[in-house]
C-alpha cells in the first residue's frame, strides 16, 4: 500500500512524507507481487464496492512477515501458489480426541503415603481429646474483672522493679504477674477452686506491641511477662491437679488480638494506609510464644480475635515456633462477633473466619467477648456445624450497662449459657468480661448435666473466604455449572485500562475495576503486578489493602497471582481471608518447590502448581500428567497439602498460530485435565483460558467463542475454575454460539484437519469483529443467515482511471498571489 500510493501520489506531485526509508527504498512498486499489487490498487482507487473484502480474503493467505516484492503464503509457498480454498473434508477425521479412554487402559492410581508431621505432639493432646469426648470442660473467667476487685495502686503496678519507670503503669494488668504476683495466684486458684479445668495466663497484652502504651517495649521485660505468668498459672494448675488427679487442669498461654489491626486503616484518608505491618505483628507474637512456651503453658489461646488477619499472623508465628522447636502443644482459637450482624470487628462472618483458620488445624474453635450468651447462640451454632474439631464459647456477663459495668449475676449467666448444652453445641465454656469466680462455679455446676457435644465429619471440600465463605462443591457431572470465574481484569498483563491506572497511581480507578468484576459474576479476583514499569510488591501490598478496605470487593476471596515469590507473599499478608496463591512451580526444582509450599500452608492459603519442572514448560498431554502428579505426590506426602487446596494449571497454550506443533494444545490440555483429575484425587483444575486464542485477538466474536467451547469441553473433563472474563463466559452460552462460528472453532481446537486454522482465518476475515459469537454480524452487517462471502471482482467493477489528469481546459486559473 505504501509503495504504490508513493508511486501515484509522486506522480501527482508530492514532495516528501513521514516514511520507514529502508522499506521505502526496497518495495520497487514494480516489482511487487502483481495478483498483490491489483488487491492494493482496487482499494486505493475505489474501483469496486467488494474491494476490501477481496482484500482481506487474500491477506487472510499471506505469509504476514514476507515482503511485497518476495511474497510468500502461509502454506511456506511463493506468489504462483494457488489460492486457497478450503476444503474441510479433506484429510477430516471424525475422531474424539477427547473421549475418556476405557478403565481397562487407564494405569492405576497411585497410593500415596500418609503426610506425618515431623513435629511432635505433646502428651496434653490426648488427654484435652479423651475430656471433651466424655464431658465439656470449663474455662475460667475474666481477668480484669477480678483485679478490679483488689482497688490497687499505681505502686502497685510499678512493684519494686519499675518503681523509676517514666510512664504510669496503673491498668497495665499484665504487669502484676511481676510486681504482684500474690494478687494473680489468688485469682488463678479461685477459679480453679470454682470448677475451671483451664487457666489462662494474665498476658492478653503482653506483646511488644501492646506494651508500647506503657513505654515498656523491652524484649527482657515482653519475655518474663510471659514467662513468669506462664510459670504462675502451671504452678496453681499443678496445685489443683496434685489435690485430685482425676481431674487435670491446664495453663493457657493467652494471646490477646493487640491494640492494632492489620484489615483496617487508622486514616480515614487513606484506606490502604496500616499502623503496623503483618511482619511486625508475627514477630511480636513469636517472641511472645517463644516466652510463655518456656514457661511451660500446656496450650496456646489465640482469643478475643476481632481482626481474622491479626489471628492468621499469630498461627503462622505459632506454626513457625513448633517448627522450630520440634514439638507442638494444643492451640484453641477465638473469634469475637461485634455485634448482631455477625461479624468480626473486620467484617467477617464466622463461617468465613473459620474458613480462614482452619489450616492451622486447632484443637478448639470458639467464640468469646462482645455479645451475652442469647446473642450469640445462633453463631456458635453455625461454627459447630461448620467446624471438624472441638467447640467452646465465653460470653460476657450479658450486656454491658449505661457505666459499662456488669450486672448479670453467675446463675442468671448459666440460665443464659444452658442453651448451648441444651442443643448440643460446645465442649467447652467459660466467661468473659463481667465473669467471676462465682459465675465459674454455675457454669460448671449448669453443664455437668449434660453431654458434649460429638464431633461431626465435615465434607472435604475446598473452602475459601473473603468476608464471606466461598465453599466450593463441585458438580461432578457437570463442572461447567458449578465452574469457578477467576476474574481476569485486575491483572497488568490481562488488562490495558488497569496496567495504566496501575502504573498512573489511579488506585481508585483498579478498585472501580475490581468492583466491577464482582458485579459481573467474579468468584475470585486475580490480582496481579507483574510488570517492568511497576514495583510489584509496594503496587500489590497498596491495592490489596484497598481491595480490603472495600466490602463489595473484599466479600469474594484473592487470588494472589505472581511469577515472583515475595510479591506472591506480600498479597498474602494484607488479606484476611483465605486466598489462591498464584503459583509455584517444579522450576526451580524440589528443594525449592517445597520451601515454598511450606510457607504457603503456613499462610493458609490455596495453591496454583503451574506445569513446569526443571526441564521446562509442558506442552503434551504426557508431560502434563507427569509434572503435575510428581508435585502432587510432594505436597501431599511432604508437606501434608490438603489435596483439596491444591490447584494445577497444566497451561493453557495458544493454538490456531500456523504452527503444526501448536494444533493439538488444546486437545492436550483437556485430555490432562481428566487424567490429572483421576491420578491426583481431590486436585482442582485452572488456567489462562485468553492464552487459547491469542493469535485471533481483536476479533471479539472469535476468541469469545473459542473461550466458550474450550470451557464447555473442558469443564466436561473436569476444569474447576479458570482466569477468564466473567461477564463473557456468563454471556457466551455454548449451546447459543452460531452454529458455523462453532464448527470452525471446534476445527481448530480438535485438530481435525491440517487447513483448519486456513479456514477459520477465511471465516473470520468475514465477521463484524466486534459482534458476539451468540449474535454473530458479518461486515456487510447481514446477520448469521447471510450467505458465505465470494469475491467476485468483475462485479460493479470500473476500469475509470480516477486519478488521470484532468484537461488543462476543465481546470480553474491559477490564482495572482500578491
Amino acid at each position: 500500500f505504501h509503495s504504490a500510493f508513493l508511486y501515484h501520489a509522486c506522480k501527482a506531485g508530492m514532495d516528501m512524507g513521514i516514511v520507514n526509508s529502508q522499506q521505502v527504498e526496497e518495495d520497487v512498486y514494480e516489482k511487487i507481487d502483481k495478483e498483490l499489487l491489483k488487491h492494493v490498487e482496487d482499494v486505493m482507487f475505489n474501483r469496486h464496492p467488494d474491494a476490501t473484502e477481496a482484500m482481506l480474503n487474500f491477506a487472510a493467505k499471506l505469509d504476514p512477515k514476507s515482503k511485497p516484492c518476495a511474497l510468500k503464503y502461509k502454506d511456506g509457498s511463493g506468489p504462483a501458489a494457488p489460492a486457497f480454498v478450503a476444503t474441510p473434508k479433506q484429510n477430516y477425521t471424525t475422531e474424539n480426541k477427547i473421549a475418556p479412554k476405557p478403565a481397562s487402559e487407564l494405569p492405576p492410581v497411585p497410593k500415596y503415603a500418609k503426610w506425618v508431621d515431623p513435629v511432635k505432639p505433646s502428651a496434653a493432646f490426648d488427654v484435652i481429646n479423651k475430656i471433651m469426648e466424655e464431658r465439656i470442660m470449663v474455662i475460667d473467667g475474666a481477668m480484669g474483672t477480678a483485679v478490679q476487685k483488689y482497688k490497687l495502686t499505681e505502686a502497685d503496678f510499678r512493684g519494686e522493679r519499675f518503681k523509676n519507670h517514666t510512664h504510669d503503669l496503673k491498668g497495665n494488668n499484665d504487669i502484676l504477674v511481676i510486681t504482684r504476683p500474690d494478687v494473680i495466684e489468688e485469682i488463678h486458684t479461685k477459679y480453679l477452686e470454682a470448677g475451671a479445668d483451664i487457666i489462662e495466663t494474665n498476658t492478653f497484652n503482653s506483646t511488644m506491641i501492646s506494651q508500647l502504651d506503657y513505654e515498656l517495649d523491652i524484649k527482657e521485660v515482653v519475655y518474663d511477662l510471659n514467662k513468669t505468668a506462664a510459670q504462675l498459672a502451671k504452678k496453681c494448675c499443678v496445685a489443683m491437679t496434685k489435690k485430685d488427679p482425676s481431674r487435670p487442669r491446664f495453663a493457657a498461654g493467652a494471646v490477646g488480638p493487640t491494640n492494632k489491626t492489620l484489615s483496617v486503616s487508622p486514616s480515614v484518608e487513606n484506606p490502604a494506609f496500616r499502623g503496623c505491618t503483618y511482619d511486625e505483628i508475627v514477630d511480636a507474637y513469636y517472641e511472645q510464644v517463644e516466652a510463655l512456651i518456656d514457661g511451660g503453658v500446656d496450650v496456646l489461646l489465640v482469643e478475643t480475635i476481632f481482626d481474622t488477619l491479626n489471628a492468621k499472623a499469630a498461627l503462622f508465628a505459632i506454626d513457625k515456633f513448633f517448627a522450630k522447636w520440634g514439638q507442638k502443644i494444643p492451640v484453641f482459637v477465638s473469634g469475637t462477633i461485634v455485634d448482631n450482624s455477625g461479624r468480626t470487628l473486620s467484617g467477617q462472618t464466622n463461617e468465613a473466619f473459620w474458613n480462614s483458620v482452619s489450616h492451622s488445624k486447632p484443637i478448639a474453635i470458639g467464640l468469646n467477648c462482645a455479645l451475652g450468651a442469647k446473642d450469640m447462640v445462633p453463631y456458635i451454632e453455625n461454627l459447630s456445624k461448620a467446624a471438624d474439631c472441638w467447640v467452646f464459647c465465653y460470653p460476657n456477663a450479658g450486656l454491658p450497662n449505661a457505666m459499662g459495668g456488669y450486672d448479670q449475676k453467675g446463675h442468671e449467666m448459666a440460665d443464659d449459657c444452658r442453651v448451648f448444652p441444651e442443643k448440643g453445641l460446645i465442649n467447652a465454656i467459660g466467661g468473659c468480661c463481667g465473669t467471676t469466680d462465682d459465675h465459674i462455679g454455675c457454669l460448671a455446676k449448669m453443664v455437668s448435666e449434660f453431654k458434649p457435644r460429638k464431633k461431626h465429619p465435615v465434607k472435604d471440600i475446598m473452602r475459601l473466604s473473603g468476608l464471606q465463605p466461598f465453599n466450593y462443591d463441585p458438580d461432578t457431572n457437570d463442572y461447567r455449572k458449578t465452574f469457578i470465574n477467576l476474574g481476569e481484569r485486575c491483572n497488568v498483563a490481562g488488562s490495558t485500562i488497569f496496567k495504566k491506572a496501575i502504573v498512573d497511581g489511579n488506585y481508585e480507578k483498579a478498585l472501580a475495576i475490581a468492583l466491577k468484576q464482582v458485579e459481573n459474576g467474579a468468584h475470585v479476583i486475580d490480582v496481579n503486578m507483574d510488570d517492568g514499569l511497576i514495583d510489584g510488591e509496594s503496587a500489590m501490598t497498596r491495592f490489596v489493602n484497598l481491595m480490603v478496605s472495600e466490602p463489595d470487593v473484599s466479600k469474594v476471596p484473592f487470588m494472589i497471582d505472581s511469577s515472583k515469590f515475595h510479591v506472591v507473599e506480600a498479597g498474602l499478608k494484607c488479606s484476611q481471608g483465605k486466598c489462591i496463591m498464584n503459583s509455584i512451580s517444579l522450576k526451580g526444582g524440589e528443594e525449592e518447590f517445597l520451601k515454598q509450599a511450606t510457607i504457603v500452608k503456613r499462610h493458609g492459603a490455596a495453591v496454583v502448581v503451574m506445569a513446569f519442572d526443571e526441564e521446562g514448560q509442558a506442552a503434551t498431554e504426557a508431560e502434563k500428567v507427569r509434572i503435575c502428579c510428581r508435585a502432587f505426590k510432594l505436597l501431599v506426602e511432604k508437606v501434608g497439602f490438603n489435596p483439596q487446596d491444591i490447584i494445577f494449571d497444566p497451561n493453557i497454550l495458544t493454538i490456531g498460530t500456523g504452527m503444526e506443533e501448536h494444533n493439538n494444545y488444546g486437545v492436550d490440555f483437556i485430555n490432562a485435565t481428566r487424567e490429572i483429575k483421576r491420578l491426583c484425587p481431590g486436585c482442582k483444575i485452572s488456567g489462562g483460558v485468553s492464552n487459547l486464542a491469542f493469535s485471533f485477538r481483536g476479533n471479539e466474536p472469535v476468541r469469545r467463542a473459542f473461550h466458550s467451547a474450550f470451557l464447555y469441553h473442558a469443564c466436561k473433563a473436569g476444569m474447576d475454575m479458570g482466569i477468564v472474563n466473567s461477564q463473557q463466559v456468563e454471556e457466551d452460552v455454548y449451546e447459543k454460539i452460531d452454529k458455523e462460528l462453532l464448527k470452525h472453532v471446534e476445527d481448530v481446537m480438535f485438530n481435525r484437519h491440517p487447513d483448519a486454522t486456513e479456514a477459520m482465518l477465511n471465516f473470520a476475515a468475514k465477521l463484524d469483529p466486534k459482534s458476539k459469537p451468540c449474535a454473530l454480524k458479518y461486515k456487510d452487517g447481514s446477520g448469521p443467515a447471510a450467505p458465505a462471502f465470494v469475491a467476485t471482482p468483475k462485479q460493479n467493477y470500473t476500469t475509470e482511471n480516477k486519478i488521470a489528469p484532468k484537461p488543462a481546459s476543465e481546470l480553474p486559473p491559477v490564482p495572482k498571489y500578491a
